[in-house]
């Protein structure tokens, strides 16, 4: 079998701003990359808060 070579950029400058852009504005998270007939047709961010520092029990306190 022989390896076939895409000489087209399927990905262009802005998707790959946007997923860049996605990527840098999250501290915890996930991005998700939907692909339709090998074309990008869907980026997705779901961003997480994190407390743990927050919750910390301290003598008396507690729920």
């Amino acid at each position: 079998m022989g390896t076939r070579i895409l000489n087209k950029n399927i990905v262009n400058d802005a998707i790959i701003k946007d997923i860049s852009d996605s990527i840098h504005g999250l501290n915890y998270g996930t991005v998700t990359i939907t692909v339709h007939n090998a074309k990008i047709v869907q980026i997705e961010v779901s961003q997480k808060s994190r407390f743990d520092d927050v919750w910390t029990v301290q003598e008396g306190g507690g729920i």
